[in-house]
């Protein structure tokens, strides 16, 4: 059988150029966020699958890559369910890992803890443009802080990051859970089919209001709480206003905190931003993960057509693990989103040294390579980044090659002439 050349579907191989742009963000990143003081730590790939599978993910749990018990522990003979034969998989998302790490070192770690974790994740879902079934994930994450502040520097941290990508015109949608629940508990809706209400909601984008509405329908609710709740959003304006009607309107359902807090980290985040964007009032944005407990947000970005990170507060997570509640909140980007972005813009690194490649005709006697050797390191020395390679017989298509490699300068060598 022969091997076969191209990745596994889902996975990519990357070359040089993009990951010269990857090495960039990735630097980016770690100096922007340390400057907000977000420390790094690092969590294994690998969870266990009671972990992974405890009803926290959402739909990520359809999409786990599961690891088979080893050795004697695999007994295909005896298995009569799925748990007999896994005790593991590749994680998903970095929010459960980060929550496992935080019960196991909780004691050894500042409180509040400000975490920046980057790292692959896996999910076997369908691959698109910007998605892959491995991909790189950044969150930064503040535990034990139960105040807005932790939500207005996860913002104001990534925001920031963007800019200095040079992302500009983008918006961050902002809710609440809260929010939600309150408005379908108003209309009429009971808790129990909030979260059906929830899913179809979160289609506004794609579907409009009266998509929404003929689903609603569809799923036999009563035509005067379906009435109620679409109303809500026509009348509901996308700024501080629209969270003040929101107050009011659901006043006795909507404890005013809520509706106080999202308005807070609004004006906050806009009074002190420094990346040219907005912020943005949507009662429809919904995130998909169960694990979400107060305000939710995501990046939206027209020029990718969708959202390239998000996050929100989840306080409850953490205590599944150590039995006490502890609040925390998180913002994820979409790192491979980023790159893509940055890719098709033909992204340049900024500042990169200067390249310069030197040329050696084949068989070069030792004490000339010796000095090209040298001069080579002279040039390093100043900051430049030399490669030598040794002349080929179609010496144009090698010099048009480092050309598109970013090689400025060319220089040959030749023995008699050295």
């Amino acid at each position: 059988m022969a091997l076969k050349k191209k990745p596994v579907t889902g996975m990519k191989d990357i070359l040089p150029a993009e990951m010269a742009v990857r090495d960039y963000v990735i630097s980016q990143i770690k100096e922007t966020y340390n400057t907000f003081g977000f420390s790094s730590i690092e969590t294994p790939c690998v969870e266990h699958i009671e972990n992974l599978s405890s009803k926290q993910g959402g739909e990520n749990e359809k999409l786990i890559f599961k690891i088979l018990k080893r050795g004697e522990k695999l007994k295909l003979d005896q298995a009569s369910c799925e748990s007999d034969l896994v005790d593991g998989g590749l994680r998903y998302d970095l929010t459960l890992p980060l929550s496992r790490y935080y019960s196991n070192h909780a004691n050894e770690l500042p409180s509040p803890f400000k975490a920046l974790q980057m790292g692959n994740v896996w999910r076997a879902d369908r691959p698109q443009r910007g998605r892959y079934r491995q991909f790189m994930q950044c969150d930064i994450d503040i535990l034990g802080e139960p105040t807005n502040l932790a939500e207005i520097q996860l913002i104001l941290a990534t925001t920031t990051l963007l800019g200095k990508l040079d992302f500009k015109n983008f918006s961050i949608r902002i809710n609440d859970r809260r929010i939600l629940k309150a408005m379908a508990a108003y209309s009429g809706f009971e808790p129990e089919t909030f979260d059906t209400v929830f899913i179809i909601l979160d289609k506004m984008d794609k579907i409009g209001l009266d998509g929404v509405r003929g689903e609603l329908e569809k799923e036999g609710f009563a035509q005067n709480a379906i009435d109620t709740y679409l109303g809500m959003f026509e009348e509901i304006t996308n700024d501080v206003a629209g969270v003040r009607y929101i107050k009011e309107k659901l006043a006795g359902v909507l404890e005013p905190e809520y509706a106080e807090g999202l308005e807070m980290i609004i004006n906050s985040v806009e009074a002190v931003k420094t990346a040219d964007f907005k912020m943005v009032f949507d009662p429809t944005l919904v995130r998909g993960m169960s694990y979400y407990t107060g305000p939710i947000f995501e990046i939206a970005m027209d020029e990718f057509g969708g959202s390239v990170g998000g996050g929100g507060r989840y306080d409850e997570m953490i205590g599944k693990f150590t039995g006490q509640s502890t609040c925390a909140c998180g913002l994820s980007i979409g790192f491979e989103r980023i790159i893509l972005l940055l890719m098709e813009r033909g992204f340049k690194v900024p500042g990169a040294a200067g390249k310069k490649a030197f040329l050696v005709e084949k068989n070069m006697p030792s004490e000339s390579m010796i000095k090209v050797l040298k001069q080579a390191e002279e040039e390093r020395q100043n900051g430049n980044q030399v490669s030598i390679a040794v002349m080929k017989k179609n010496k144009k298509f090698q010099k048009e090659q480092l050309k598109e490699e970013g090689y400025e300068e060319i220089v040959e060598f030749f023995a008699d002439r050295m």
